[in-house]
């Protein structure tokens, strides 16, 4: 029952965005070359939101903003050895990187959007929480965590194009 209320509650730009971030994932199913400048959008604006959404919410504490910091870099560097993307190639003289398809771009995005969408209701339902320590802190470590993998994973295909790499077979 609380559920269906929660639902319900629930602004309907809520459910449009992440309709587009499922028909967004969905593109990223598919093979596909991208230039390293959309490459690098998707993961900085994800970064960009995840930040705002900390100091947004967390803006007077520290532990939230220093948690996000935390989880983007510890991400990013676990990220880069544990997210090689398999047969991603660059070709130097199109200046596109080839991508395989994969459903960890969309596992991602859906995963930080519940995150976020957890935060939102649990707020709603209890304001008081946004002065909790605790809970500012692994709101913020999960916020920086998700889309600092989404960096890494972005990181090591830009690795492809600075070292002129054939295709990965890791």
């Amino acid at each position: 029952m609380m559920l269906l209320q929660i639902v319900q509650h629930t602004p309907v730009w809520v459910w449009g965005l992440l309709a587009a971030l499922v028909a967004y994932g969905w593109t990223q199913t598919r093979s596909r070359d991208i230039s390293l400048t959309r490459l690098t959008v998707v993961p900085l604006v994800l970064l960009v939101l995840s930040f705002a959404g900390v100091i947004s919410t967390f803006a007077h504490a520290t532990v939230a903003i220093l948690a996000w910091g935390v989880g983007v870099a510890s991400a990013i560097t676990a990220g880069r050895r544990l997210l090689k993307v398999r047969g991603a190639s660059w070709s130097p003289e199109s200046g596109l990187l080839h991508v395989p398809g994969s459903w960890l771009p969309m596992t991602l995005m859906v995963a930080l959007f519940l995150i976020k969408y957890g935060v939102g209701v649990t707020l709603a339902m209890n304001h008081a929480m946004a002065s909790n320590t605790a809970f500012a802190a692994c709101c913020g470590l999960a916020y920086g965590s998700f889309s600092g993998l989404f960096a890494a994973r972005a990181l090591g295909l830009r690795s492809l194009a600075s070292t002129g790499a054939m295709p990965a077979t890791v």
